[in-house]
């Protein structure tokens, strides 16, 4: 079975109680969800959260909460925490709640590759960067990976350097350069394995916990989608999503 779980966390540290912020009259947590029940691969959608508030609000909406401790930190902890009872669950999916409108397809693409080669065990997806904007901002994760489509690296920095580009502009015109979309999908064993590994060099110095994967010999499959989504970090973003919203009615 294949089941998605959404992380939500109130207190975040840039936009507090950011699962019930409005868009459109519902809270970005419902878009989110609505969004995952989109994917055809998908059996069922779980919201993991700390919170009560968010969680009344989800089993009001319809959806299946399960409540976690308040210490636990990171969204992939709050997912393992959910599936280590799930036996019956064979990939996992961990699916950003910030994400109000990621797309179904988006969901079944990174699935894809667990679900037709036994030996891929975590994949996630990536896309071209196309403005100087994303290239330079730190909050956008770039990835480079080899010709098998694994990670090689993530880093919130630039990466790779176009040595001989003469500016910002040119670097992304000259060679593909690729965002992360923080979308992963696990073979139950993997999660549980990743997340009871204690944090890396390079994983705290980046602040990029999918480099203690790379860092402890996991392999993670790159799938380059075209499908964008829009991620809410801070309120301009938040604005972002909200005008979207309205300019897709």
């Amino acid at each position: 079975m294949i089941i998605g779980i959404i992380p939500a966390r109130f207190a975040s540290t840039r936009l507090m109680g950011k699962p019930l912020a409005d868009i459109g009259g519902k809270p970005m947590i419902q878009h989110t969800y609505e969004s995952c029940l989109k994917s055809k691969l998908l059996k069922e959608v779980i919201i993991a959260t700390d919170d009560e508030k968010i969680a009344e609000v989800c089993r009001e909406f319809g959806a299946r909460v399960i409540e976690t401790p308040k210490g636990i930190t990171t969204g992939s902890d709050r997912i393992a925490y959910c599936a280590q009872n799930m036996y019956h669950a064979d990939i996992i999916v961990n699916i950003q709640g910030d994400e109000p409108f990621i797309k179904g397809r988006m969901i079944d693409e990174a699935i894809e590759p667990l679900f037709f080669d036994q030996t891929v065990n975590v994949s996630t997806l990536a896309k071209k960067i196309t403005t100087v904007e994303e290239l330079l901002t730190p909050s956008v994760t770039k990835v480079v990976f080899d010709y098998n489509n694994f990670a090689l690296y993530f880093s919130r920095s630039p990466i790779p350097f176009v040595r001989n580009a003469h500016n910002d502009l040119e670097r992304i015109k000259m060679v593909d350069i690729y965002k992360h979309i923080g979308l992963y999908a696990y073979r139950r064993e993997a999660l549980l394995k990743f997340t009871s590994l204690p944090p890396t060099d390079l994983e705290q110095i980046e602040q990029l916990e999918q480099l203690r994967m790379l860092e402890n010999d996991f392999k993670i499959k790159i799938v380059v989608t075209e499908s964008q989504s829009i991620s809410v970090d801070t309120q301009e973003d938040l604005d972002k999503v909200r005008q979207y919203y309205y300019q897709s009615l």
